[in-house]
This record gives structure tokens, C-alpha cells and sequence, in this order.
């Protein structure tokens, strides 16, 4: 394949150039690289071929990916144009750094076009083969895109993994794999069989290695993210914020109660590993959990500096110009010697690297970090990721999909006090906005003991 230098080419911007068959994990890649590089502050943005694809042909037979199929190929096309223009328009319009075109791109030829047009429009290509040979695995893939692609939406599970099947094999009969033989000149990762072998080529500029190490610590394959606050401390009890307090009598109910709604939510559980933060409430919290655990100083709630023991009130009284700041710009806003929200993302991305590699972790921390934590698996913006609500006395399943991430709230009904300040006011209590709220399924375990 030629390279097109076209003079100097700007590595800030870059297009990552998915590539591989169907059922191969690339549209749930692309979207965590989103997700990734939008929750540390790099501008992203994902262009789907399929979603362009589907405004002229929603739900297409197999058939409809036919290469001789002539009408599919003219819808198919435009799509692939529709979406190549809009990303040049994002990247010039709107100052993108890191824009993903999520298509298969299984042939030289239209990789060679690609490359041609990022080239010219000085954006350096990154291409990102996902190959897969391994039955399984694809199989399991299959059944994800049944469950969330919008192609299979309402249909018969048989009949969609039967027509994805089909769909593959039309796929093969042109896919020409990446390989250093051909491609030596291109910058390109290529995970075989999703992480067993990484093949990394011409990793040339910060962005591209910020990228690469990333999807090396991806897990693409089905499973369960466990969140939890700690339970109900004694500063919450007195609306103060920080500290290292212990729980509460409540906060210790929730904490004999965890144990049971482990075991009966959590598939596996012989084999979970309990993350907690290094103070004292989420040690409290975790310490009924017969499991290996392991103490992290980066989930430490986020440091108030010199507010950190007050309530809201007081801030508000004695930091009146600095209580305003918060509220104006929450995720920026740097406590006087202590932390801003931005500060607390920059110290879990290890935790994030590390998270994305496991499996059956619960993590028991705080309501800043859950927050950041959160923004990160469902992608909500920075400015409104510190107004979540995080409710106390909830076990939370975060289940990464390739087109979402579904959210299930486990409630313990043992109360606690809402630790939820409303932008302008320095009370607490929960707001009465839903977009504030987690989304998701809420499940109740209501019992009699819960409630005394």
C-alpha cells in the first residue's frame, strides 16, 4: 500500500480506522476508546458507517452485504462517504483530536482510500484490526450484537444469529487482514483472538501510544462492573463533608447486609475481588466480604482541603466567593489545598487501565469517585458528571455493551441520609431533576430488619 506524504501531518489529529469481520468487537472498542479520551479531556467523537447505513436500510438481510449485491453496495458506499465527510467537517469545525471511523474496512483498497484522504487532510490513520478466530468468542460476540444492535432489534434471537453468520461469510470472501508483510508502512494495532497476541506498528506520536496502551488493557468479553458507596459514615449523619469517620449504626447494617446481596447478585462471587479506598469507611463497609481485597489511595474520596470537615453551610459562610465557584464550574473547581474533580480523574485513570483487564472486582469508595467512575462507563460529559446523584446504601452493576452500558441499582432499603447539595443551595437532600439520576433498573431487597 503507497504512504501519502503530503508534507507535514499534524499527529495531534487523529483518525483510528476500525477494521475486521462482523461480531468482532469493533463497535464496543470504539466506543470505550470514546469514552476513554472524552473522560480525560481529548476531544472524540465516533463515526459509525452503520448508523448512516441504516437511515436508508434499517434492519438488511444477509443477503443486503452480498458483494454482488449492486444495490447494497451503492447504499453501503454512501454511507462510508456520509460518514468520512461529516468526521472531516468534526475534525475541522469543531477541533477534534481523535475521530473513529467504526466500519469493517476489510479490504486494502478501501483502507488505501482512507489513508489517502486522512493524509491530505493532514489527520494521521490509526488502524485498529480486531481478528478473531476463535469460535467461541465470536459466537459470544454474535449474541451481543443480537442483544444490542440496532440491526437485530425485535428480532427472533435464531434467526438473527443465523443471519449474522450468514453476514460473515459474505465478509470473508473479501477480507484481506492487516499483516506486516503488506502493511509495515502503516501505523496499526491488530489484537488477535481480543488480546491473546497484540501486534503494535509505528507508534509514533503520544496520542497513538495513549491509544495502544489502552486497548492493550481492553476486556471485550461480557461482564459485570460492582460499585458501591461506602455505607452511611457519621459525618454524613452531620452533613459534613471529608474526614475519615466511621460508619454510622446504619452505615453498619448496610455493611452485615452487603455480604448477603453478594451472594445473591452476584454470579461467580467465589472468585471476586474487593476493591476499597485506604479510609476507614470503606474498609468498615467491605470488612464482612470473606474475599481477597486490596486498598487503593487513588479511590480516596476527593480531598476538600481547607473545607474538608465542614458542612455546606459553613463553606458557604466563611468561603462564600469560593462556594460560588464550585457551583459555577464543579468539575473544574480546586478545593484550597486540596482537589477539583479533574485532579481525581487524573489519579484513577490507573485504576481505570487496571479495571478494564478484570473481572468480578466490586469497588467500595466514595461519592466524588464513584462519580468519575461512573462518567467514564456511560460517557456523561464532565460538566455534568459532578451533579450525579450516587445514592447511598446501593449496590450498583455497571454491564458494558457495545452500544450502551446497562445499569442496575441494587437498593439494601436499610435508610441513610441523602448527601446530595442541589447547585445554589448549601441543603441536602436528593434532586428533583431525573437527569440527575442514575438510569437503570432499581431493585428493591426490602425486609423487615432492613427498616428498623
Amino acid at each position: 500500500m503507497p504512504v501519502y506524504q503530503l508534507g507535514h501531518v499534524d499527529n495531534l489529529r487523529i483518525c483510528v480506522v476500525m477494521v475486521g469481520l462482523p461480531a468482532r468487537g469493533k463497535s464496543l472498542i470504539a466506543q470505550k476508546i470514546v469514552r476513554y479520551l472524552s473522560w480525560l479531556s481529548i476531544s472524540t467523537k465516533c463515526f459509525s458507517v452503520g448508523s448512516y447505513r441504516r437511515k436508508e436500510s434499517a434492519q438488511p438481510p444477509a443477503q443486503f452485504f452480498d458483494p454482488s449485491n449492486e444495490d447494497g453496495l451503492h447504499i453501503r458506499g454512501q454511507a462510508f462517504e456520509e460518514a468520512i465527510t461529516d468526521m472531516l467537517a468534526w475534525f475541522n469545525n469543531s477541533n477534534g483530536t481523535v475521530g473513529i471511523l467504526d466500519a469493517s474496512n476489510t479490504t486494502r483498497e478501501r483502507r488505501e482510500r482512507v489513508l489517502k484522504i486522512m493524509r491530505e487532510n493532514k489527520i494521521e490513520p490509526m488502524f485498529l484490526e480486531s481478528f478473531c478466530e476463535n469460535d467461541e468468542m465470536v459466537r459470544s460476540n454474535i449474541l451481543d450484537v443480537n442483544a444490542t444492535s440496532p440491526d437485530y432489534k425485535g428480532l427472533p434471537s435464531d434467526v438473527a444469529i443465523n443471519d449474522m453468520y450468514e453476514k460473515i461469510k459474505y465478509y470473508e470472501r473479501s477480507y484481506e487482514p492487516m499483516e506486516l508483510s503488506n502493511d509495515s508502512d502503516l501505523t496499526f494495532i491488530k489484537l488477535v483472538n481480543v488480546n491473546s497476541e497484540i501486534i503494535i506498528n509505528r507508534i509514533e506520536s503520544y496520542m497513538e501510544s495513549r491509544i495502544a496502551y489502552y486497548v492493550m488493557n481492553l476486556h471485550i468479553r461480557p461482564r459485570y462492573i460492582w460499585l458501591s458507596r461506602h455505607g452511611e459514615s457519621q459525618y454524613n449523619l452531620e452533613g459534613k463533608i471529608g474526614g475519615d469517620a466511621d460508619l454510622s449504626e446504619r452505615g453498619f447494617k448496610y455493611a452485615q447486609k452487603l455480604p448477603d446481596l453478594v451472594k445473591q447478585y452476584i454470579k461467580d462471587h467465589e472468585k471476586l475481588t474487593v476493591w476499597t479506598s485506604t479510609l476507614k469507611r470503606t474498609k468498615q463497609t467491605a470488612q464482612y466480604l470473606t474475599y481477597p481485597k486490596k486498598s487503593w489511595k487513588a479511590l480516596d474520596e476527593l480531598d476538600a482541603g481547607s473545607c474538608d470537615g465542614l458542612t455546606y453551610e459553613e463553606i458557604a459562610e466563611r468561603f462564600p466567593e469560593d462556594f460560588k465557584a464550585r457551583d459555577d464550574n464543579k468539575f473544574e473547581y480546586r478545593y484550597r489545598g486540596g482537589e477539583s474533580y479533574r485532579d481525581v480523574i487524573i489519579r484513577l485513570e490507573p485504576i481505570i487501565m487496571e479495571l478494564e483487564n478484570q473481572e468480578n472486582i466490586l469497588i467500595i469508595t466514595h461519592q466524588a469517585v464513584l462519580r468519575c467512575i461512573y462518567a467514564y462507563f456511560m460517557n456523561v460529559p464532565q460538566e455534568e458528571s459532578p451533579w450525579m446523584s450516587i445514592p447511598l446504601h446501593t449496590l450498583i452493576r455497571l454491564e458494558p455493551r457495545a452500544y450502551e452500558t446497562l445499569v442496575t441499582r441494587i437498593k439494601a432499603d436499610i435508610p441513610a441520609v441523602s448527601t446530595y447539595k442541589e447547585k445554589g443551595t448549601s441543603k441536602l437532600g436528593e434532586s428533583s431533576n431525573p437527569s440527575k439520576s442514575m438510569v437503570g433498573e432499581v431493585i428493591a431487597t426490602s425486609s423487615s430488619a432492613d427498616k428498623k
